[in-house]
């Protein structure tokens, strides 16, 4: 292995993998995003026999190319920050780090590392929340957290949400892949749909144009894109009101 070191102050650091030969350290007060520029994940998709988790991987429309995952409930966080307009980055296992607490060194591998529109970084940590609630996980959770807090970045530890808003995400997620729908309905939808249309009612605008098996995947692609919005904490029907993001 081919490490490329990066020292700085004495404290935290952090490792970050280029590839099977090229293991990078950055000390922590000048880590930046740009250090994660063609940057891979630290560990590689792991599965064996007879384990409890189930990891894979995802295509990303926001990446436009696979992100791993190690758990269903990674999976879930995963989608949420797909469908999340705010999003403009997604990095399954971003470092691995290093830091003494307290006189012990401790390590560290974040599950996510989100870029935002607005320029800042959200570090996630995901785990079921009656791991979350055990005091050694809270502790192990929680040095990353304040080290990344005091670096101005955002810190996240996240167990689930409403599982109606997952569920319409999830099914929503079906249609991220431009490839899967029409460009010429998507382009009439835009055109021909109206603020406060329900989804139904949409569907009607569009009949002219094509059949209801292709129009629909027009309009729930475009709630994907975020071009629309509706709520979500109900399951989505033809009632679903369609409101026009700014």
């Amino acid at each position: 292995m081919v490490a490329i070191r990066e020292r700085g102050a004495a404290g935290a650091a952090v490792w970050i993998r280029y590839g099977a030969d090229e293991v990078r350290e950055v000390s922590f007060e000048r880590l930046g995003q740009r250090h994660f520029d063609g940057s891979v994940p630290w560990r590689a998709m792991r599965s064996r026999r007879g384990q409890t988790h189930l990891p894979g991987s995802y295509w990303s429309s926001t990446m436009g190319t696979q992100v791993i995952f190690e758990s269903q409930l990674e999976l879930a966080r995963l989608l949420l920050a797909d469908f999340d307009p705010e999003v403009v980055g997604i990095r399954a296992q971003p470092c691995w780090m290093r830091h003494r607490v307290k006189g012990r060194v401790r390590r560290h591998v974040p599950d996510f590392l989100l870029t935002l529109r607005s320029g800042l970084a959200r570090v996630v940590n995901v785990k079921p929340a009656d791991r979350a609630k055990d005091p050694k996980v809270r502790h192990a959770l929680a040095w990353p957290g304040e080290l990344f807090s005091a670096h101005g970045w955002l810190y996240e530890v996240w167990s689930g949400c409403e599982p109606v808003v997952l569920k319409n995400v999830r099914f929503l997620a079906g249609y991220r892949r431009p490839w899967v729908v029409d460009s010429d309905l998507v382009d009439r939808a835009c055109e021909l749909v109206r603020d406060g249309d329900e989804l139904a009612l949409a569907e009607h605008r569009l009949s002219p144009y094509g059949e209801r098996d292709d129009v629909r995947p027009a309009l729930l692609s475009l709630l994907w894109r975020g071009h629309w919005t509706t709520d979500l904490t109900r399951p989505l029907g033809g009632g679903s009101v369609l409101r026009r993001c700014a």
